[in-house]
């Protein structure tokens, strides 16, 4: 039996059109993506280990690269030390130092707590999207991130649930998940917007409903309110966080064509003394169209809320300096994974297209896989890797 056969759906009262959930935990489905789930986190462990014999690296050496080392030294030194790192939101830091106290070292404690979230992100794919949504989340070209010190796992755990649960009309539950994925990325901020638009398109709801369940974005966005008068108590400016992020990665207002302009040279391979670039920010681009699609999908299906919550990601790729990070943020478009779920799931019935149908299932696995062992690869050997 494939996972498609074994999901069980059905429509939640009031939730958009265009998105399915299961009706109830489905032994077969969670079989299947628990199977995923072991087998990704292996790959990427045989890669690891793989790199680690050939290199010489060591543990440290092979999960603690870029943004990590930042999470590090937040969680050590705090946010003073290196100014820089008040890009970076303070949740995932505070959790590593938290386990840390307990004498676990915080570079392991980042490695099985990555892991483990990425298993509870998964189940809430589950529920969206039925277990091919959960399947392609996990075998993502750059699921390394789901399995290293970095926030997307933990982000995707708590955003993943409390956009199900606030699809479900449970609100409460809701914001106060929003409220922990504020505590470890910006993109908190878009899931707040995202979740406001749910609020407003909701159909057949009186004035006074909306209210009562747009009231309860207010406690993520006092978190993020609350960060922000932090940083001032720390720095005497408003502005900290975006200083930061101008200071320490280049992110400052830019045209969207100027944004294009500039990241065609890295695509075009000028920048030989980083050949690793190239194809990395070729990424970004192929990153960026996907977000277009996406978008244009959601749309098509009235998907609004959906839609919003990627379009708007989207649209602030392009107005940063060069198209950058866009290879992650790919795994926090949860509408990408119910996207491919819906497409992969249906059953033609004329024999020819359910051959193509099982060859471009079996080719984007191939693919998507092979993607992930070499992006693996960029990372625990320390290249850039987006």
């Amino acid at each position: 039996m494939s996972p498609a056969t074994s999901t069980r759906r059905r429509k939640l009262p009031g939730a958009l059109p265009g998105v399915e959930h299961l009706a109830r935990w489905d032994t077969e489905s969670l079989r299947w993506v628990l199977q995923a789930w072991l087998g990704s986190r292996g790959l990427i462990l045989l890669v690891g280990i793989a790199v680690g014999i050939t290199t010489g690296r060591g543990f440290e050496d092979l999960v603690a690269n870029w943004d990590v080392q930042h999470f590090l030294g937040v969680a050590r030194d705090g946010y003073l030390a290196d100014p820089k790192t008040m890009a970076f939101f303070p949740g995932w830091p505070l959790l590593l130092r938290g386990v840390a106290l307990l004498g676990v070292p915080p570079v392991v404690a980042g490695v099985v707590l990555s892991c483990l979230f990425s298993l509870v992100a998964a189940a809430a794919l589950v529920r969206m999207g039925g277990p091919w949504a959960a399947i392609g989340w996990l075998f993502a070209p750059v699921a390394v991130f789901t399995a290293v010190p970095y926030t997307e796992s933990a982000f995707c755990a708590a955003a993943f649930w409390a956009w199900q649960r606030a699809s479900a009309d449970r609100w409460g539950s809701a914001a106060v998940l929003t409220a922990l994925a504020c505590t470890t990325r910006v993109s908190g901020l878009f899931l707040v917007g995202a979740l406001g638009v749910m609020v407003l398109t909701w159909p057949r709801l009186r004035v006074a409903e909306r209210v009562r369940r747009a009231a309860w974005l207010l406690l993520p966005v006092a978190v993020l309110a609350g960060y922000v008068v932090y940083l001032w108590t720390l720095t005497g400016s408003w502005t900290a966080w975006t200083e930061a992020q101008a200071a320490g990665w280049a992110r400052g207002f830019h045209w969207p064509w100027e944004s294009a302009l500039n990241t065609w040279p890295v695509i075009r391979g000028d920048y030989v003394d980083h050949p690793d670039w190239t194809w990395v920010f070729r990424g970004e681009a192929v990153s960026m169209l996907v977000g277009v699609v996406v978008t244009g999908w959601c749309l098509s299906r009235r998907m609004w809320a959906e839609a919003s919550w990627v379009g708007v990601q989207v649209l602030a790729f392009s107005i940063s300096y060069w198209w950058f990070s866009v290879n992650r943020a790919v795994l926090l478009w949860f509408p990408l994974w119910l996207m491919f779920a819906h497409l992969v799931s249906r059953r033609p019935k004329h024999p020819v297209a359910q051959a193509l149908r099982h060859t471009v299932i079996v080719g984007w696995l191939l693919l998507s896989g092979v993607a992930m062992l070499i992006w693996t690869w960029l990372f625990t050997n320390g290249l850039w890797a987006s």
